[in-house]
């Protein structure tokens, strides 16, 4: 019978394996990365590896749709910030400037160039991780909208087009250059991300205050 001793061995083996394939195919691409690089990483033995995941696309699959957890704390987020407040403007520059730190994180950008590069070669992974990660995050945020507009703080013909219009206005200029640039020379300052974050809610809340 396994023991919990056994078990809590073979977990936490199977988190760091997790977390070296993490390392490896965001550093090399799917191509580029091997499961071998993945074992000394993890520092067991690639068979070790094999008996937690059968091949490299089992490993890759596991790992992109298991990032989808760490968008949740986006959702809760927002439903803890566009809460029950009285100033609008206030909660939305709050969550603006959130999601800017949130999604602008440097693995986030490498996680997401990734997910794009290898989008034909595993076009159902992509538009799995996006319904479960993303578009969670904006229904969460459809849902706020919702709730604001029967409080009468935002005036709403379609509440999903309005959050994807807060998004675009937000994350188009950083998101972009960041995906383009590479590395840290596409981040913005926090200075700068104020600045972004503050035009996107004053513009948004000029079409839908």
């Amino acid at each position: 019978m396994t023991t919990e001793v056994e078990e809590g061995r073979t977990a936490r083996k199977r988190r760091q394996i997790v977390d070296a394939a993490r390392a490896v195919f965001l550093r090399n691409g799917y191509v580029g990365a091997s499961m071998d690089e993945v074992a000394a990483l993890a520092s067991v033995s690639k068979q070790t590896v094999y008996k937690h995941f059968t091949d490299k696309e089992q490993l890759f699959t596991h790992l992109i749709l298991a990032t989808t957890a760490e968008l949740d704390g986006l959702a809760r987020a927002i439903a803890a910030t566009l809460g029950d407040g009285d100033d609008l403007a206030e909660d939305l520059g709050r969550l603006a400037r959130l999601f800017l730190d949130a999604l602008l994180q440097p693995d986030v950008l490498r996680l997401r160039r990734l997910i794009i590069a290898e989008a034909d070669r595993f076009p159902d992974l992509g538009r799995t991780w996006y319904e479960q990660g993303f578009e969670r995050v904006l229904e969460t945020l459809v849902t706020c909208f919702e709730r604001l507009a029967a409080r009468g703080h935002l005036h709403l013909d379609d509440p999903r087009l309005a959050a994807d219009h807060l998004m675009g206005l937000l994350l188009w200029i950083p998101v972009n250059r960041a995906m383009f640039c590479g590395g840290e020379a596409g981040a913005p300052t926090g200075a700068e991300r104020d600045r972004l974050a503050a035009a996107a809610v004053t513009t948004f809340l000029r079409a839908y205050g």
